[in-house]
């Protein structure tokens, strides 16, 4: 049996996203590690070839900034990374996911528990959204994805690339009775960086969801509302660890700033009121 890993990047360092510690998180349980590389306006490439293991593989793209509908681009290009892929699992993680080193010997187990079992196409893992900082998730977000495909040609990443399709199906793959959850883990950071990297980052990203059907100052006010994180005061606590590649990262930064508890803040009910309770 055997696992590839897949991502696909671009502006890493401008972004700050935290591709290098989401490479290395995985690397100990993959066989190769695909990473499709865009034509990037800093060192993203220099600092993927930083890594220096035998067994990343680097497609190095362009991408077509005239996708600007629904993710578009994000799918395809995350396409093209599991494409170049050859095992017989495929494993993604974002350029901004990591997965914890506790959760390696889970992963493994299911891979050998479902290998053999050729109905079970994917493989969800819970999603820990961490927003303004290292001790901050948000329960609102999406609570599964799934990460571990079994490589076939039907299968490929929705639109926007959060998760994946079965052709001629609907919905995507974590809601099929082909996947399986399993008891690991990915830590999320998008949220969780410098306010002035956030906006450039969302700003981009809005642009190629929402270019076609929003204005510019729109998709700009949008960008900065979420940069400074309005709802950070009901967010939930997190006091478990983080994973050892995360380190520096973790031991450099600080809260974003004080918070009481939400059970005593009126604007966590109207959240609850407007989403649901999410624990």
């Amino acid at each position: 049996m055997k696992l590839s890993g897949f991502t696909f990047v671009r502006n890493a360092i401008k972004h700050d996203y935290q591709i290098e510690e989401s490479i290395r998180s995985a690397l100990p349980i993959v066989d190769e590690y695909v990473v499709n590389v865009g034509r990037s306006e800093d060192g993203t490439l220099e600092l993927v070839r930083s890594i220096d293991s035998p067994k990343i593989k680097i497609i190095e793209t362009v991408w077509d900034d005239t996708l600007r509908a629904h993710g578009r681009l994000f799918g395809m290009q995350q396409d093209i990374a599991l494409a170049n892929c050859t095992g017989d699992w495929a494993f993604l993680l974002q350029a901004d996911e990591v997965v914890h080193e506790q959760d390696l010997p889970v992963i493994r187990d299911a891979l050998r528990r479902y290998h053999d079992r050729p109905e079970v196409l994917g493989l969800v893992f819970r999603v820990l959204h961490f927003k303004g900082d290292y001790w901050t998730v948000d329960p609102w977000m999406y609570h599964w994805a799934t990460r571990i495909i079994r490589r076939q040609p039907n299968i490929h990443s929705a639109t926007d690339g959060y998760d994946f399709e079965i052709d001629g199906r609907p919905d995507v793959l974590k809601n099929h009775p082909e996947s399986r959850r399993i008891k690991a883990r990915i830590f999320h950071y998008g949220y969780a960086r410098d306010a002035s990297a956030l906006r450039e980052k969302r700003r981009y990203q809005l642009r190629r969801h929402e270019g076609e059907r929003w204005t510019e100052d729109q998709m700009d006010e949008l960008a900065e509302i979420e940069a400074k994180f309005p709802t950070y005061d009901v967010l939930k606590d997190y006091r478990g660890s983080h994973p050892k590649v995360m380190q520096q990262r973790v031991l450099a930064a600080s809260r974003l700033k004080p918070r009481r508890s939400r059970w005593l803040n009126p604007q966590f009910y109207r959240e609850v009121w407007k989403h649901g309770f999410r624990g």
